[in-house]
């Protein structure tokens, strides 16, 4: 059972990692030219990104249907392999249990052979069994604690990887991603913020648990759909989210604030010459860091205490150039004060006031 349990446990996780996500096609673009006015473009990618499709700075591709990009298969998680990822994430802590019981039943079998039990203590002889018995398998004081260590290592293993099946569940019974998910969240923050008395409805939950369900999990093993069209609740349009995140976007730009770097910063992960609390309080995020010379231009978007997130203003950003996008200490910056002869607008957009 458990040589059953290893070989479904590695032919899902190499499935996960060789299979991959799905990434959108180079240069693509949606049959009707129209709809390109729903859609983001990639710069990087040379084309549109389609429907629940996302670009990942690992993978350095646009990804379909993309969850997040997980570091233990070295890939994402999306369209083509959400499937084996997550019967990978039901798998090993059902043998990780299966192993755990063993464990347990040994060292118990084991000890009961060696505890003594007297008034007033408790004492355990490992050098030699009470009864005539012997055990098949010699169990001394170095197999105990490697047991136990195992048992420490299963257990470990059953908590951390069940509580990553049960968030995957979750996304794949309500048809969200964990991306899209946060872009729920922040379309009701917009709506509310703005008090457009606009209703943000989700496009891709089918209303069925079973429905959505079927969508990852199929008897021929292949997802439904091609990856680039989706089937949409009724009354949503084909467009519905991406739309949202082009308002979303849209949105960032107007509340970002410019800054000024005042400091040299080399982009190192925890900055020791930019103050203890700096270093201590480095975002835990995988997203990158910039570095910056003194005199650059950054449109923050997001802050935190003593980190912000933002975009370096390049002047050959209209170009097409590469955008650089990262965290940077609070404290290498000061806000720009405008005026009316050297506000200008940043990638041609006109500001809003």
């Amino acid at each position: 059972m458990l040589l059953n349990w290893t070989v479904m446990i590695l032919y899902n996780y190499f499935s996960a990692m060789f299979v991959g996500p799905g990434y959108v096609p180079l240069g693509w673009t949606p049959e009707k030219s129209q709809d390109c006015m729903y859609l983001q473009y990639c710069k990087v990618c040379q084309s549109y990104k389609a429907p629940r499709s996302h670009h990942c700075r690992k993978c350095n591709r646009c990804v379909m249907k993309m969850d997040h990009h997980c570091p233990w298969i070295n890939n994402c998680c999306g369209y083509q392999n959400h499937a084996s990822f997550t019967l990978f994430l039901l798998l090993a802590p059902l043998g990780c249990i299966h192993a755990s019981f063993i464990f347990v039943m040994t060292m118990y079998t084991q000890l009961y052979n060696r505890i003594s039990f007297g008034w007033s203590s408790v004492k355990i002889d490992m050098s030699a069994a009470k009864r005539d018995p012997r055990p098949i398998i010699p169990f001394g004081l170095s197999a105990f604690a490697a047991s136990l260590f195992a048992l420490g290592l299963a257990l470990g293993t059953t908590i951390a990887v069940g509580m990553l099946f049960i968030i995957q569940m979750k996304v794949i019974l309500t048809n969200k991603t964990s991306i899209e998910s946060w872009i729920e969240e922040k379309a009701k923050d917009r709506i509310q913020y703005y008090q457009t008395g606009e209703t943000f409805i989700f496009p891709y939950d089918m209303g069925s648990k079973w429905k959505n369900f079927r969508q990852v999990f199929t008897w021929s093993g292949i997802p439904e759909g091609d990856g680039l069209d989706w089937p949409v609740r009724d009354g949503c349009h084909q467009y519905s989210l991406t739309i949202e995140q082009l308002k979303q976007k849209a949105d960032k730009r107007v509340r970002s604030v410019r800054y000024r770097a005042i400091e040299d910063y080399s982009g190192v992960c925890c900055p020791v010459t930019k103050g203890v609390k700096t270093f201590f309080t480095t975002p835990c995020t995988e997203e990158p860091r910039i570095a910056l010379s003194k005199g650059d231009l950054i449109l923050a978007t997001r802050g935190l205490k003593h980190w912000m997130y933002g975009e370096k203003i390049l002047d050959s950003a209209a170009d097409g150039g590469i955008r650089e996008r990262g965290w940077f200490p609070r404290n290498c910056v000061e806000k720009c004060q405008y005026d009316s002869e050297t506000d200008q607008p940043v990638d041609g957009e006109k500001k809003n006031r």
